[in-house]
């Protein structure tokens, strides 16, 4: 035990290495597998290297550890094995410091958002290494004054800054987590943050007490061996804990890692509840189409919009449909209801409007600043501007050809024999939804609905009998 105490190699070390390696596999298990099982599209921006940041620094975190607190045995002869490499450059700025950082960065973002409901002042790339400034700064002031020993301890009055910079930014992450603690997010952001700001206040208290315990109790080998595994230990908790995409890809964290199981939403407005969110039901009528009427009337009717959604899609030009399709979407949200209002434009933003987005629409530069500098994200014109512009693209160009194309003729077919099933339907009795009526209970939020039809229906019977 005295041996392996001081030169690394104890039986516990070896499983503290082991617990954190599976720690990492674990992580890289959640953040891959969503793209891996469900083809989940991946996003641009801040949404996508965020998240792929805070891997990065855990596994530069627990690689730090191991290789600078005397886990494994072996010699230091070569410079990337140096003390100021791993527990300076490596656990500080490209660790702990990145991790935190990219928590505070997105806990900015739901700031501005839903608090002050405008999108941040600062873009993501320029937030983040604004943060990480003084964690770099720091590095090279340590580098400088050289104070680690061969066990990559520092001096005692080392610990104090250290640990109040440290403290720092987990108050930081406090700070912005309070500001947005009323608001009733929909994709557990706002648990997540604080579970992250409970698990990287642990991790620091227990790196206080195992640095206390090496160095006041040295001579104590067993204390060294406990101390150093709790401090691995504690950190593989924390990177597989702290790892969170709910701030960044809301819609994407609602969706099971089983490969049997469906996505549970494939559209932010069936996630946050809007009715009827991507659905034709078979009880909606069927109505005819006059091709003389305005186009924007005619894409209120769901199944014309479909139709001649599928048509610029076959055109690789259905951009503005989608984003028709979507604005539509947010509309049937109630104003007063910001959150979700806030939730949806958000969504919108990220796959229209900011440029090199995935669908990103044909709009002017003056109306896309508008939407971008926005002071409320939950008015109800938004993008009624960036609307106007699309519909009048979309007369000139898909319309004409609309109208000569075999999806035209294929709707008229389908809309003729809904409507001659409809007039041969018996007037007796209720035909419900075969997808509506599978779901029972206080889960259906259609039951209310079709109760008093029922109770109407079988009111009437009786009157009548």
């Amino acid at each position: 035990m005295a041996g392996c105490a001081g030169e690394g190699g104890c039986p516990s070390d070896y499983v503290a290495v082991a617990i954190s390696f599976l720690s990492l596999i674990l992580l890289l298990y959640r953040s891959i597998l969503p793209f891996v099982i469900h083809k989940f599209s991946r996003t641009k921006g801040s949404g996508f290297w965020i998240p792929v940041l805070q891997v990065f620094a855990s596994f530069n975190l627990i690689l730090s550890i191991v290789m600078s607190v005397d886990l494994l045995k072996f010699e230091r002869r070569h410079w990337w094995q140096s003390c100021y490499v791993w527990a300076v450059w490596i656990e500080g700025p490209l660790g702990f410091g990145l991790l935190l950082s990219c928590r505070i960065v997105q806990a900015f973002q739901l700031y501005f958002i839903f608090a002050k409901r405008r999108l941040p002042p600062m873009r993501s790339h320029v937030c983040l290494p604004l943060f990480l400034l003084p964690w770099f700064a720091g590095a090279a002031f340590i580098h400088v004054k050289q104070p680690l020993n061969n066990h990559c301890h520092m001096g005692a009055q080392w610990v104090v800054p250290v640990v109040s910079f440290h403290t720092l930014y987990v108050a930081t992450l406090v700070a912005f987590t309070g500001a947005i603690r009323h608001i009733e997010f929909r994709f557990n952001e706002l648990r997540d943050l604080w579970r992250g700001i409970v698990l990287s206040a642990s991790s620091i208290g227990v790196w206080i007490a195992a640095y206390v315990l090496n160095e006041i109790h040295d001579e104590i080998a067993w204390l060294q061996v406990v101390s150093r595994f709790l401090l691995l230990v504690t950190s593989s908790i924390l990177v597989l804990a702290f790892f969170s995409i709910s701030s960044s890809q809301p819609l994407l964290s609602q969706i099971s890692l089983r490969r049997r199981e469906p996505l549970k939403y494939e559209t932010m407005g069936q996630a946050l509840g809007i009715p009827d969110s991507g659905l034709l039901m078979q009880r909606e009528p069927s109505q005819a189409i006059d091709p003389d009427e305005p186009l924007d009337k005619l894409l209120l009717n769901k199944r014309f919009r479909q139709s001649f959604m599928a048509f610029a899609d076959s055109c690789l030009a259905g951009e503005s449909v989608h984003f028709h399709d979507d604005v539509h979407e947010l509309g049937k949200i109630p104003v007063n209801d910001s959150v979700r209002r806030i939730y949806m434009a958000r969504d919108i933003i990220d796959k229209y409007i900011t440029a090199g987005a995935p669908m990103e629409v044909n709009i002017s530069y003056r109306c896309r600043q508008d939407i971008l500098m926005t002071s409320n994200l939950a008015h109800p014109d938004l993008f009624n501007n960036a609307l106007n512009e699309l519909l009048q693209l979309m007369k000139m160009n898909l319309a004409k050809d609309y109208w000569s194309s075999t999806f035209f003729l294929k709707f008229k077919e389908e809309a003729s024999m809904r409507l001659d099933a409809h007039e041969m339907e018996p007037m007796t009795g209720w035909n419900f939804s075969p997808r509506l009526s599978g779901v029972r209970g206080a889960d259906d939020p259609f039951h209310q609905e079709y109760l008093t039809k029922d109770s109407d229906h079988s009111s009437g019977n009786t009157d009548a009998t």
